[in-house]
């Protein structure tokens, strides 16, 4: 299984991402989505789960969840928008993985079995930082995970 997973799109879902994401079974948008339609766009792709960032304000994303589980492939994704957040314990809880966004900045690390993936940013560039987004294959352990850039700095 591949998956797709976005993070601070801002209101724009550049065409780059779409084309990156072409093939992904599901994708997963760690928060500050910006506008109803980055969802609804992603959905023409494959199935997304996505929880509210910082941004998402408007009445529309009170239907976001601040965290959710993704259960998939016999694995188990933990999902915010800020790691910072994060009020437990991923291993003890049986998380695989724990996804967020919020930085801008794609980081990948492993801690304790556990995978920490932050997408970085797909939407406007801030920060003079490179526009990414990153992509999971849960094909076999470890998993491969690629950041995809999508614009460089």
């Amino acid at each position: 299984m591949r998956i797709g997973v976005i993070s601070d799109t801002h209101g724009l879902l550049r065409p780059e991402a779409q084309r990156a994401l072409l093939g992904v079974q599901l994708i997963i948008h760690a928060g500050d989505v910006g506008t109803p339609e980055i969802l609804t766009q992603l959905k023409l792709i494959a199935p997304v789960f996505a929880v509210r960032g910082n941004v998402d304000t408007q009445p529309w994303a009170q239907a976001l969840p601040l965290t959710t589980v993704v259960e998939t492939s016999g694995f188990n994704f933990y999902v915010l928008h800020n790691l910072r957040d994060l009020d437990l314990k991923p291993q003890a809880a049986g998380f695989d993985a724990v996804i967020s966004g919020h930085t801008h900045q794609a980081a990948k690390r492993r801690d304790s079995g556990v995978l920490y993936l932050n997408p970085g940013s797909a939407g406007p560039r801030r920060f003079q930082l490179p526009v990414t987004l990153a992509l999971l294959e849960l094909a076999k352990k470890p998993w491969q995970v690629e950041i995809v850039t999508l614009l460089a700095p």
